[in-house]
């Protein structure tokens, strides 16, 4: 099984993400962090194969932490999230810093699970 970390500020985001991610029966989720900082330690700690992250977020966003994370490891799968509509800037930002893949809320599930799966 493939191992997952959640990053997003939203407690009932993470778990409907969680949601989908354990139905597939391929991934299990190894954590849950709040921000971009807690990220960055709990990758250090768990190792997942992907990183599901937010983009916006408190103490440290996921664009920041997506720069530290690939200066870390630049092999690190990370998938990011977002809710905001008209963040072609953002996104393109993402991709161009390491980002797999950016996936929208509220979530498709086969969306997410079939983006996860090509990575």
């Amino acid at each position: 099984m493939k191992r997952v970390l959640i990053v997003d500020d939203s407690i009932a985001v993470a778990r409907q993400l969680e949601k989908i991610i354990i139905s597939s029966g391929t991934y299990k989720t190894v954590g849950h962090a709040k921000n971009g900082a807690e990220a960055i330690k709990m990758n250090q700690a768990e190792k997942p194969d992907i990183i599901c992250m937010d983009m916006n977020m408190p103490v440290m966003d996921g664009l920041t932490a997506l720069r530290t994370l690939m200066a870390m490891d630049p092999s690190a799968k990370v998938v990011m999230v977002t809710s905001l509509g008209g963040v072609g800037d953002k996104f393109a930002e993402a991709l161009r810093l390491g980002a797999r893949s950016v996936v929208s809320k509220p979530f498709d599930a086969d969306t997410v699970l079939s983006t996860l799966g090509e990575l």
